[in-house]
């Protein structure tokens, strides 16, 4: 049974060909699928990594994973592929699709207060 926060096996398929491929010398890499879960599963519940149930393997796999795919644009060629086909399908509204300082909040070091000693 999947559960809400996971890919099914249509789902992973759409992303499968921006994932790296499987090592198949040395020790088997968990696989792709799997490691996604494990993500979705720590970002839905805003659990530490280390909280990750052992289903979806070693916390310190899937976080390493996690990492290395934010730094080299995996992710972020996912999230334009996905973003794309709802763009399409007619799910986003253009207007809508933006961030603004309005909304978020900077710190205030972020608009260059200096930090006090204490």
């Amino acid at each position: 049974m999947t559960k809400r926060y996971e890919l099914t096996k249509a789902q992973y398929q759409e992303i499968a060909d921006l994932l790296p491929p499987l090592k198949t010398m040395g020790r088997p890499w968990l696989h792709h699928h799997n490691v996604l879960n494990g993500m979705f599963w720590v970002l839905n519940a805003g659990a530490q990594w280390r909280e990750m149930p052992e289903r979806y393997g070693n916390w310190k796999t899937v976080y390493s994973r996690f990492n290395r795919w934010s730094k080299d644009g995996t992710i972020r060629k996912i999230l334009r592929k996905l973003h794309l086909r709802l763009n399409k399908e007619g799910y986003i509204d253009p207007d809508s699709w933006h961030i603004d300082s309005t909304i978020v909040r900077a710190s205030r070091s972020a608009a260059g207060a200096r930090k006090k000693n204490y």
